[in-house]
């Protein structure tokens, strides 16, 4: 599905374009029904240099579902021709799980929704890097940024509770190291980073974000993609947040 510019009061004031990126390219954002995949969307759509920008989720066509890898393998390989994409953003994730939100004890800690923050937040992360990082380019500079969250960094956990998502995303996180030093011995030039977008202003942060000011989404979007364009290929993943700065893993 090629996404095409929608009106919007989010729609940002002035073009961007990642100049970092060799001529026209194509971009694809996973999770691109949710607050920030469809912000991605948006400002990718308006972007000059981006020929062609694919949103899948849940109810796309084709469909993903990160619980169920098949969807994962068919979308992927359904997408090969129309490949290769300089830009892939993954903004999956899940912070409520079945109604639940995040514990702030560990007498809340359920087996079954701890189960399935990791199956979506930790597993998830790597059935997506598994199955599309084959269709960025086997040549050049390109980009591969996955939505974390700050409280997944164990460095800068002040405050504890939250188990199953700081857990799961800590776990989003290294997956994504690992595979970031993988893909870099036949890809040198894919910058991979775990982005943290700031507290957006969305239906899913709203119960959360009370004494935090909250970042519009295409402002998040924009950020991001900027932080992104300015990295470097080192090897290794990043952790940056959407004004650029660096958070210890």
């Amino acid at each position: 599905m090629t996404a095409r510019p929608m009106s919007s009061p989010n729609q940002p004031s002035a073009t961007l374009e990642l100049r970092s990126l060799p001529g026209p390219f194509k971009a694809l954002v996973l999770g691109a029904s949710g607050t920030i995949g469809s912000a991605f969307v948006e400002v990718l759509s308006h972007m000059p240099s981006c020929t062609q920008v694919v949103g899948l989720h849940r109810s796309s066509s084709p469909a993903i579902d990160l619980e169920q890898e098949d969807t994962l393998r068919h979308a992927a390989h359904s997408l090969a021709d129309q490949g290769p994409f300089a830009l892939i953003l993954d903004t999956t994730g899940a912070l409520t799980i079945d109604g639940v939100g995040p514990e702030k004890s560990l007498s809340q800690c359920k087996p079954q929704v701890l189960a399935k923050s990791f199956a979506i937040n930790a597993i998830g992360r790597a059935l997506v890097l598994k199955h599309f990082s084959p269709l960025l380019p086997k040549h050049g500079r390109s980009l591969f940024g996955v939505l974390s969250a700050r409280v997944g960094s164990i460095e800068d956990n002040r405050l504890g509770g939250w188990y199953g998502y700081r857990a799961s995303k800590a776990a989003g996180n290294m997956i994504l190291q690992n595979a970031a030093i993988e893909i870099h011995r036949t890809k040198p030039e894919v910058v991979f980073a775990a982005l943290q977008p700031g507290t957006v202003d969305s239906p899913l942060s709203a119960q959360f974000s009370k004494g935090h000011p909250l970042t519009r989404p295409c402002d998040a979007a924009v950020g991001l993609l900027m932080a992104l364009d300015r990295l470097h290929a080192k090897g290794s993943a990043w952790f940056v947040d959407f004004r650029g700065d660096e958070i210890p893993w």
